[in-house]
């Protein structure tokens, strides 16, 4: 009986190592190339009015050292009413504010979005109020949306 419980705890634990939940990263597969999604998503920020404070283009930077690096972008954005909020649940919220995505292209040519998952907030910052959670839950969703309308073709 012992062994067949072990095997089932054993089990249960390596179906929790496959599982997405709980990923501190997201990344959504696009099909345009970075300039492109860059673009794309900054339209959408603009329609949606979210502040776009800043666009970091690595792989100019690299290029301005002498390095090269395959196309890899950050775009720095938010909602500052957004993030006063979550920056008064906890200060440290503002080491992860505003939001950022990453728009990069590997050794294959694939080309993804990837983001930080909002909940891991939670934990990275000891939030329990349940309307900062709350917040955190809108947050993760709106960029699960912006990621996926950005990525379409």
């Amino acid at each position: 009986m012992k062994k067949i419980l072990l095997i089932g705890l054993v089990g249960f634990a390596l179906l929790g190592c496959d599982s997405k939940k709980g990923a501190f990263l997201e990344t959504v597969e696009t099909q345009n190339d970075v300039p492109t999604a860059v673009g794309k998503f900054l339209t959408i920020l603009k329609a949606k009015e979210l502040t776009h404070f800043q666009t970091i283009d690595h792989a100019k930077n690299a290029k301005d050292v002498g390095l090269r690096l395959k196309p890899e972008t950050v775009v720095v954005f938010g909602n500052p009413k957004m993030g006063t909020k979550l920056m008064s649940c906890n200060p440290s919220m503002g080491l992860d504010l505003p939001l950022r995505m990453l728009f990069s292209t590997d050794y294959e040519g694939k080309t993804t979005i990837t983001y930080t998952n909002p909940e891991y907030w939670s934990l990275k910052h000891n939030i329990k109020d349940k309307k900062c959670l709350a917040i955190i839950k809108k947050a993760h969703i709106a960029l699960q949306n912006l990621a996926e309308a950005t990525a379409k073709k």
